[in-house]
């Protein structure tokens, strides 16, 4: 046992440990709380387990949000954790061989990161790859005539309140009248027109974010990760929305599925971790 990662979302909290080979050994879910002392409580419960289980190993957190650089308080429409000193409390695989690699988690919430050459790249706001509080793209939202709600970050028409987990529910609210979770979507979208719609609608919402993406730094791979990405058929459909969305005659990123899952974050944290402890200091 090499390392520990702890992949936090807005309704899971994994924990895993990694042997030699960055395999997952050994891992624990919780579910996230929905009160500060208790996600406090939760983080440092499994960071004891990842002690029991592999001992004096490095630990990574990957958390969904933003930590302030002059404050060193937290950020964040999916835990209940903005205004507090969070972090105070508490390279290899899909995308191996790609010079430059953007993650795109699709969860409770969407995210992500932008890797060159096995470096995830950070700049003084700290706020790279919050794409996912990006305004929804309007031609879309008019066209299928898309509710524009509130985020939780607070800004008005996020991508993410139509194209992460509950956005996701949302639209198959508004366009079928039924109450849809994301696995039943993924389980009818080839069965059900209506259902087969709503799946049309979230590909395109989803490839504008992609060709944004690709028409601002041009990755050769994004990498999908979070609960989302394990819908069956997600890598292919999504390819399909982002050619079409894709300037005629220019080529598209690969679209991968993470290795890790949908808690690949617990992987890329704990090599973070080992990276960090490797560095003489």
């Amino acid at each position: 046992m090499i390392a520990g990662g702890i992949d936090l979302g807005g309704t899971k909290i994994e924990a895993q440990v990694f042997d030699a080979t960055w395999q997952a050994v050994i891992r624990r879910r919780i579910d996230t709380p929905r009160d500060y002392a208790a996600l406090v409580a939760a983080m440092a419960d499994q960071v004891a387990w990842i002690s029991a289980q592999a001992g004096p190993v490095p630990v990574g957190v990957a958390a969904a949000g933003l930590v302030n650089p002059g404050t060193g308080l937290a950020y964040t429409a999916n835990l209940p954790a903005t205004g507090h000193p969070f972090p105070a409390d508490a390279s290899d695989g899909a995308g191996a061989g790609a010079e430059v690699v953007f993650a795109v988690i699709l969860g409770t919430g969407v995210g992500g990161g932008l890797a060159v050459e096995g470096r995830l790249i950070a700049g003084p706001s700290m706020v790279g790859g919050e794409f996912g509080h990006m305004p929804a793209p309007a031609h879309v939202v008019a066209t299928h005539g898309l509710p524009v709600v509130r985020c939780g970050c607070g800004r008005l028409g996020c991508y993410e309140t139509l194209i992460a987990g509950p956005g996701l529910t949302r639209l198959a609210r508004h366009l079928t009248g039924r109450d849809l979770t994301p696995p039943q979507v993924g389980a009818l979208k080839g069965s059900d027109p209506g259902v087969a719609q709503v799946w049309q609608v979230w590909c395109a919402l989803v490839a504008e974010l992609l060709t944004t993406l690709t028409m601002t730094v041009d990755p050769a791979a994004v990498v999908l990760g979070g609960g989302l990405s394990g819908i069956p058929g997600l890598a292919a459909d999504l390819s399909g929305a982002l050619r079409a969305a894709q300037l005629p005659g220019f080529a598209i990123p690969r679209i991968l599925i993470a290795d890790g899952g949908d808690a690949s974050g617990a992987r890329g944290a704990a090599y973070a971790a080992l990276t960090a402890a490797e560095v003489p200091g």
